[in-house]
């Protein structure tokens, strides 16, 4: 993110990387989602209520946190991008150092 917010835009390797880092997610986020339903699985639970209420966080999280990206990235153009670049480094580092010490 940092990167990418200090290139041009347009330079025309922007969409297949957008396509990879989309597929890359999609196979991380369905191992995730596989391994919640073996523990459901293992717990022997049902499964209805936990769905419902991951579901409807999820969605309402990752709208409000869309909403609220889009507009800080109109009021503050590039800068924010520098600034998430920066925040997710630090938390890479926080937790790197969180195992090594």
């Amino acid at each position: 993110m940092f990167y990418e917010s200090t290139k041009d835009a347009d330079d025309g390797k922007g969409d297949e990387l957008k396509i990879v880092a989309i597929l890359i997610l999609a196979v991380a986020t369905s191992i995730d989602a596989l391994m919640v339903g073996l523990s459901f699985a293992f717990l022997e639970t049902s499964i209805v209520l936990p769905i419902a209420v991951i579901g409807a966080v999820t969605f309402i999280l990752s709208s409000v946190g869309f909403i609220f990206g889009c507009s800080l990235g109109k009021v503050f153009g590039k800068k924010i991008e520098v600034i998430g670049g920066i925040i997710l480094i630090a938390i890479g580092v926080r937790i790197l150092l969180e195992h090594l010490l």
